[in-house]
């Protein structure tokens, strides 16, 4: 890389550069000075090591502009100050200060070359000529500390993200990492272990998956970029699994379910329940399943979440024994038209769920009392004395459960119960 000046050698006496670089020690020790009663940041006069590192920056800006100006067309390495970038990168701070130091080394170099001017017989245009070699030199120092910065910034923060990944594996890990695996990893990781968890199975957006910023190969199922959502950062992500799912530490806290609905909106998906850290494959195992549930339309669309539907979980935990079960209690209702089996299977699961009154049946089911009444005679005379056996009851409970379940999948996808 090339730094043009328009410093000419006509104009600028052989001997200016020599000069100039017999007083770098004297200048650097002023350009410290500055840097260091300025800048707080800087200011560590009692480590010897920054100090060292301080002054070898400072002197290699100054030998660079006198490079410069003994030689306008040479080529100039950047490394030396992308180096300084990443250092501060390294430290945790912004651009601005280191900004604010070069400013003032350029101060410092200016009030020397007028300082030396008169001596040296320098004219106003050889001044003019050196202060505009001065400023592009500080462009072109800052660029470089700036590319340094990012890389370091943009290479740190995908080793977090790695490690993030890493952590999420090892927590959704069957068996189960060690503690002092996670602990380690989640130190690393800058990430604060926290007592419960609660996993989130995600589906793909409604329609095409959303383009927009992504973090790391997110793909939906449907191998369209998967658009982050918007949720803090203590959130861990998954979104390149073939579940794309998300980790939500104390999800019972104050305001998280309300940080969940408003990140996620848009999103369908569910969410497993809170359970403590050890267990979060099982958290994401319950959210999978009602996930899939939700697709058949058995759990509402949208985010259900697994703690307000663990009856249906459980329910359709081994279907081909509901089914079994549904064919034994649900036996005596078999040799009825569909929609009498209907009405008497709704009466008899708001019996069974709210109380044995018909006013409050009825109530339930916006009908009459008398029909209920009607119904349950009806009821008696097929199931005879196994309605008051409490067996029987819990079990006619999950049978009537699951078909209602099954018939609302069933309509909402357009057939007839």
């Amino acid at each position: 890389m090339a730094i043009k000046s328009d410093v000419r050698e006509s104009r600028a006496p052989a001997g200016l550069v020599k000069t100039l670089r017999s007083g770098i020690g004297r200048v650097s020790e002023e350009v410290i000075e500055e840097i260091q009663n300025r800048i707080p940041e800087y200011a560590r006069r009692e480590d010897e090591l920054y100090i060292k590192v301080l002054r070898t920056a400072v002197e290699q800006a100054i030998e660079g502009f006198l490079d410069r100006v003994e030689s306008p067309d040479a080529a100039w390495d950047p490394e030396p100050f992308r180096m300084v970038g990443k250092g501060e990168a390294a430290e945790g701070r912004n651009l601005e200060p280191l900004q604010t130091a070069l400013r003032l080394g350029a101060r410092v170099g200016w009030r020397r070359l007028t300082e030396i001017a008169d001596p040296l017989g320098l004219s106003p245009q050889c001044l003019y000529d050196l202060g505009e070699t001065i400023f592009v030199y500080l462009d072109q120092l800052a660029d470089a500390a700036a590319e340094g910065f990012e890389e370091a910034r943009a290479r740190a923060a995908g080793e977090i993200e790695r490690r993030r990944g890493r952590l999420l594996d090892l927590l959704l890990s069957q068996p189960a990492a060690s503690p002092d695996a996670i602990a380690d990893l989640a130190k690393a990781a800058g990430w604060r272990l926290p007592r419960t968890v609660a996993c989130v199975a995600l589906d793909d957006p409604p329609g095409v998956p959303t383009p927009g910023p992504t973090h790391g190969p997110a793909q939906g199922r449907r191998g369209a970029a998967y658009r982050m959502p918007a949720l803090p950062p203590d959130v861990l992500a998954g979104l390149e699994r073939t579940t794309p799912c998300l980790l939500v530490p104390d999800p019972s806290g104050p305001g998280q379910a309300q940080m969940l609905e408003h990140g996620l909106r848009g999103y369908w998906g569910a969410i497993g329940p809170a359970v403590p850290l050890a267990a979060a494959a099982t958290s994401l195992r319950w959210a999978r399943e009602a996930l899939e549930l939700s697709r058949r339309g058995v759990l509402p669309r949208g985010l259900p979440r697994c703690e307000e539907h663990m009856a249906t979980l459980v329910v359709f935990k081994d279907e081909e024994l509901v089914n079994a079960l549904a064919e034994t209690r649900l036996a005596p209702l078999a040799h009825l038209r569909p929609t009498q089996q209907d009405r008497l299977a709704e009466t008899l699961l708001a019996w069974l769920r709210y109380g044995r009154g018909a006013g409050e049946v009825a109530a339930r089911l916006h009908v009459h009392p008398q029909t209920v009444r009607y119904r349950l005679r009806q009821l008696e005379e097929l199931y005879g004395d196994q309605l008051a056996d409490p067996d029987v009851r819990f079990e006619l409970e999950i049978a009537l459960r699951a078909r209602q379940a099954v018939n609302r999948t069933f309509r909402g996808a357009g057939g007839r119960a």
